[in-house]
């Protein structure tokens, strides 16, 4: 059974979370957004390049987590957030590299302030967007989507 995006209409694959077009969450109809259990994997790459499967509920369980819903083929990898700040970017040593010319190098950095955690573009040329809005920088909330470039990442505390 095809699903229809609520959003641009586009026909998805079943079994799809996300909209493979426009990257919203894809619901059945009359189904709550949110109301089944997601189906994606999530993953961190290992020391030798492996895939090792991750819960995403034990790396929220010691703070939040970035995990990338789209872009690049790396759809479930994972990322803890940790420290008091985390550089996003095509820099090879940033926290989160993201390989792609549609991401600057020093793209975007994760800072705590306090309990909560803010996004703040980094003067990307591409900018840097919360729930599909172009930010400076942003509070984020459990299940925001960010966008980098042409990856669509999820922020999760919980």
């Amino acid at each position: 059974m095809a699903l229809h995006c609520q959003e641009c209409g586009f026909v998805n694959p079943e079994g799809a979370n996300y909209c493979q077009k426009c990257g919203a969450l894809v619901t059945l109809e009359g189904e709550p957004e949110g109301g089944g259990e997601p189906t994606t994997a999530t993953y961190r790459i290992g020391e030798t390049g492996d895939f090792i499967p991750v819960d995403i509920d034990e790396i929220t369980d010691d703070g939040a987590a970035l995990v990338i819903r789209a872009g690049g083929g790396r759809a479930g990898e994972s990322f803890a957030v940790r420290g008091e700040q985390m550089t996003i970017g095509r820099r090879p040593d940033s926290a989160v590299f993201l390989d792609d010319i549609t991401v600057s190098r020093d793209h975007a950095l994760l800072v705590k302030r306090g309990n909560e955690w803010y996004l703040d573009d980094c003067g990307s040329l591409n900018g840097t967007y919360v729930n599909r809005q172009r930010i400076d920088s942003q509070l984020l909330a459990d299940g925001d989507e960010l966008q980098v470039g042409k990856y669509k990442l999820t922020f999760r505390t919980t």
